[in-house]
């Protein structure tokens, strides 16, 4: 392994636990703090901070990958994300940032639905926690596996002790690092990496499909179509919609109604500055994230054809990304494009852990353990979940042959269908009722795990696959409705009036 690529990644690493450090100092010295950065986030860190903890190895693993092999198609997926998203800030974003501080000053999802529901408080506190934990576990995991395939392709050998393989090796030091700055320095320095993390990955993906597409073997753009237009398998490559069907369309658009249920971006809304301050964070966050989504199509459509004309075998298509640094770049800029995916896979394990770590400090300790608990002994229990929830995810991802796309999906799906409907409707229904939202998270997630486990997202009824989000998300929104209407209770509609 060149020098250059290890320098890289030692500043990288530097950088990522003096963030920590700093954050430590500045902000754990109470629930507030360590949790949610005093609600003091500036638009600019709140919405990379959003975005990074969103995109994580997804980003330059899943989708290439998958565009990789299947071509334009799979890009509607971005499409549905990025409009997903721009809801999400238009809608969810201000009323979330000032009901959250209105009902108790709630720090996490389940502590505002608890004050917004008080009728229900103990159900949704509890529900909401196990689902977070769990869900979260099986998201996080998908990190680590984007870890693990970095360091088994370009560690290999280097790292292996103890008995463990390459991918596993990298599985436990992805998640150390991370482990080691998030349960230091809390939700500060989580916002901060992610900050520099979300610049180093839109830095990353501008950088790629360029020198992709015109650098030594890439032939330029009009080499790149001519190569991509003898493409047979599968058909149509560059074609948004040749042999796409109405079903296979609306799964990956769907996509987009996950980002109304997602713990770890949501609460991002929770901890910026101010209402005020939610039209520059949407406008920065919308543009990273079109230049970010814009940078990984075309460099998985580019790479595409660079490996047709070098005769390169890509056995794992979601490590195109990890080839072309390796062959295109030089050793300092390759290390910082490692860096770059690593940044992508940390920001959203420590955003994951955090909010896994928050729940089970405010919605399971705080309340049946320990309801006297000080401010430093919630920190410290905060800290050690952190720790527990990234051991679990690590076991999750033993496994090298899990796809990263495959694994966030599902999770995706999870928290879309069981808090997407929940959070959208409390923040904009007055008459909405505990027992309707209780029935709601509940409907959602037990829909998305029946749908999985019968294989129904991945054929349905003799045809293509249904997203499992589309029925969870429709069948959970019924649910609240009807439930809703069916247990009027007095005595929320007069807390509503009285916040």
């Amino acid at each position: 392994m060149a020098i250059g690529v290890w320098v890289s990644l030692i500043l990288y690493f530097l950088l990522m636990l003096a963030i920590g450090f700093y954050a430590w100092r500045q902000s754990t010295s109470s629930s507030q703090q360590y949790l949610l950065a005093d609600r003091n986030l500036n638009p600019a860190v709140a919405a990379l901070s959003a975005g990074a903890s969103d995109m994580s190895g997804w980003l330059l693993l899943g989708l290439p990958g998958a565009i990789f092999i299947a071509g334009l198609q799979e890009a509607w997926i971005g499409i549905g994300l990025w409009v997903g998203a721009l809801i999400n800030w238009v809608v969810v974003a201000p009323r979330l940032r000032e009901q959250t501080e209105r009902y108790d000053n709630a720090l996490t999802i389940p502590a505002f639905l608890a004050s917004r529901f008080p009728t229900q408080a103990m159900a949704l506190r509890i529900v909401s926690a196990v689902i977070i934990v769990i869900f979260f576990a099986v998201y996080t995991s998908s990190g680590l596996v984007a870890g693990g395939k970095l360091f088994d392709m370009a560690f290999s050998g280097l790292f292996t002790f103890g008995g463990l393989s390459d991918y596993q090796t990298g599985v436990w030091l992805t998640l150390i690092i991370v482990l080691v700055y998030t349960s230091i320095g809390g939700f500060l320095a989580v916002s901060l990496t992610d900050f520099v993390q979300g610049c180093i990955m839109m830095l990353a993906l501008v950088i790629m499909p360029i020198v992709v597409l015109y650098g030594d073997g890439g032939g330029g753009i009009s080499q790149a179509a001519e190569t991509l237009s003898t493409v047979t398998e599968p058909a149509g490559y560059l074609s948004w919609t040749q042999g796409l069907s109405f079903v296979a369309w609306a799964s990956a658009v769907a996509w987009g109604l996950g980002y109304f249920g997602q713990p770890h971006i949501i609460v991002r809304f929770m901890a910026v500055r101010s209402v005020k301050d939610v039209p520059a964070a949407r406008n920065i966050g919308m543009a990273w994230m079109f230049i970010s989504l814009l940078g990984a199509v075309t460099m998985a459509i580019f790479g595409r054809a660079y490996a047709i004309r070098n005769g390169l075998d890509i056995k794992d298509p979601e490590t195109i990304f990890i080839v072309l640094a390796d062959l295109l770049f030089h050793p300092l800029v390759t290390g910082f494009l490692y860096a770059a995916l690593l940044a992508a896979v940390m920001s959203t394990i420590s955003s994951q852990l955090l909010v896994s770590s928050s729940s089970l400090v405010e919605d399971c300790y705080r309340l049946f353990m320990n309801k006297e608990a000080t401010e430093k002994q919630s920190v410290m229990v905060g800290r050690i979940s952190v720790i527990a929830v990234g051991i679990v995810a690590a076991i999750i991802a033993r496994n090298p042959e899990s796809e990263v796309l495959s694994l966030v999906s599902h999770a995706w799906a999870g928290f879309g269908a069981a808090f997407g409907p929940l959070v959208v409707l409390a923040l904009t229904w007055r008459r909405m009722s505990g027992a309707g939202a209780v029935a709601g998270l509940v409907a959602g997630a037990i829909t998305v795990i029946i749908w999985t486990s019968l294989g129904w997202d991945a054929s349905f009824m003799g045809g293509p696959g249904v997203y499992e989000i589309i029925p969870g998300f429709i069948i959970s929104w019924i649910v609240i409705y009807v439930v809703s209407l069916m247990t009027q209770n007095q005595r929320e509609f007069r807390a509503v009036e009285a916040s």
